[in-house]
């Protein structure tokens, strides 16, 4: 358990056996076996082919008012009620998966922007109704199978403000094919790491970063403890005023039950995101999930990838060369992402280098858990700058940097990922 191995997705199997319901969907998933019907259940609810009704769990990034009122601002349970597409409806949404609309693209499949009616959820043309995001998945990729599952059997039962919408599926011949809300802003990867990236700013950061911590603290107190397992900055989607939700519940697993302190299962995940434990020895904690997030704050803090080759020995990874540096306050200010400009408060930078020492911390019994962080997060984001430092960062003005210094090397190692059924590193992972 404690060896993970890195193998491409060719070398995954193609058969799906399909006599029995998906083993990765609860005993009431039931699914057609490469055939479409007019309906299925999920969870004992009715999914219908062509209706939504009033109480569902539909509608995109900016559009249909139905599914508004099942959501708590706290997050629900609540009864899936899943629009299902026919491939040929994905087709004509996607204008037949056109190559411009791709949105991005991982190991197991591609995902296109395309556009259906805000009441009927059908495909339109664009630029009328709402757009979506469709993932479809690799028609011979088995891992591909199993993410899909796992997507419809999470998202299509939560509903939290912080977690991706997902609108409706299809499963037809060996095409299976996810529908999201489009989230306009992107990846988070991509506003920290892309070349050219409008930069965020601290209150944006720290917004971003709390409705993350929103999200994941849900999940980690729903009456069965889900695990995300995959916590990145990929996998954090921006809504056009930079709400952040979390994506990708491919990996997601139940977490422990009756008393156990951790779940054991194969290593999967993303190198430099993972939590050691969960690395040497197959055992996923809750606290695994805070692992990660210490990793992203990190990332927020300075504007670097995790893993990045090209920086000098001893700094490609992150983690080893900043935790040394993150207690002492003029090491932190070397550290922080120059495009910030020194618009921040000080004493706040400092308070987060501290929350991600603790979130990093080797032993998972000793990191606190996703709802302290969010609870210190918050109050963290009521530090603002002191008089001085404002006077200091005008000073200075003359001294910006509009490019990365020679610390903050854009291109990367990170994104590689861990297990023979984990994702490929990904061009633009999103959803």
């Amino acid at each position: 358990m404690g060896n993970c191995c890195l193998k491409p997705a060719d070398n995954l199997s193609t058969t799906i056996k399909l006599s029995n319901p998906p083993a990765a969907l609860d005993s009431n998933f039931i699914m057609p076996a490469f055939k479409k019907p007019s309906t299925c259940l999920i969870n004992n609810a009715k999914v219908v082919h062509a209706e939504r009704t009033t109480n569902g769990g539909g509608g995109g990034g900016g559009g249909g008012g139905a599914g508004k009122e099942e959501v708590a601002i706290s997050g629900k349970i609540i009864t899936p009620n899943l629009k299902m597409y026919s491939f040929v409806e994905l087709k004509s949404a996607t204008r037949n998966f056109r190559p411009d609309t791709i949105l991005g693209e991982g190991g197991f499949g591609r995902v296109f922007k395309g556009w259906v009616d805000d009441k009927t959820l059908a495909p339109s043309k664009v630029g009328i109704g709402i757009a979506v995001a469709v993932k479809k998945s690799n028609a011979d990729s088995l891992q591909g199978l199993k993410e899909w599952q796992a997507e419809v059997k999470f998202l299509g039962k939560f509903s939290h403000p912080n977690l991706v919408k997902l609108i409706g599926y299809c499963w037809e011949e060996k095409q299976f094919l996810l529908v999201y809300e489009y989230m306009q802003k992107g990846s988070l990867e991509n506003h920290l790491f892309r070349k050219g990236a409008e930069t965020l700013s601290w209150d944006t950061r720290l917004k971003i970063v709390i409705g993350a911590a929103r999200g994941l603290a849900f999940l980690h107190t729903t009456e069965k403890q889900v695990i995300y397992r995959d916590f990145k900055a990929a996998n954090i989607l921006l809504d056009g005023d930079y709400n952040a939700k979390l994506s990708d519940f491919g990996l997601a697993k139940l977490g422990p039950a009756n008393g156990n302190s951790h779940v054991t299962t194969g290593v999967v995940g993303t190198y430099g995101y993972a939590a050691p434990e969960y690395m040497a020895s197959g055992h996923l904690y809750v606290k695994s999930d805070v692992y990660g997030f210490g990793v992203v704050l990190l990332e927020i803090l300075t504007g670097l990838r995790v893993l990045d080759l090209n920086r000098p020995n001893g700094e490609q990874n992150l983690v080893d060369w900043a935790k040394p540096l993150l207690p002492d306050k003029k090491k932190l200010r070397k550290l922080m992402d120059p495009r910030l400009e020194g618009e921040y408060p000080t004493k706040a930078a400092f308070e987060i280098a501290q929350l991600v020492l603790q979130c990093l911390m080797p032993d998972p019994k000793t990191r606190p858990s996703i709802e302290q962080v969010l609870e210190s997060l918050e109050k963290i984001n009521t530090i603002k700058k002191e008089p001085r430092e404002c006077n200091a960062t005008h000073s200075q003005q003359h001294r910006r940097h509009p490019q990365r210094s020679p610390l903050h090397v854009k291109k990367t190692g990170s994104g590689t990922v861990i297990g023979s059924n984990a994702h490929h590193s990904p061009i633009n992972r999103s959803y």
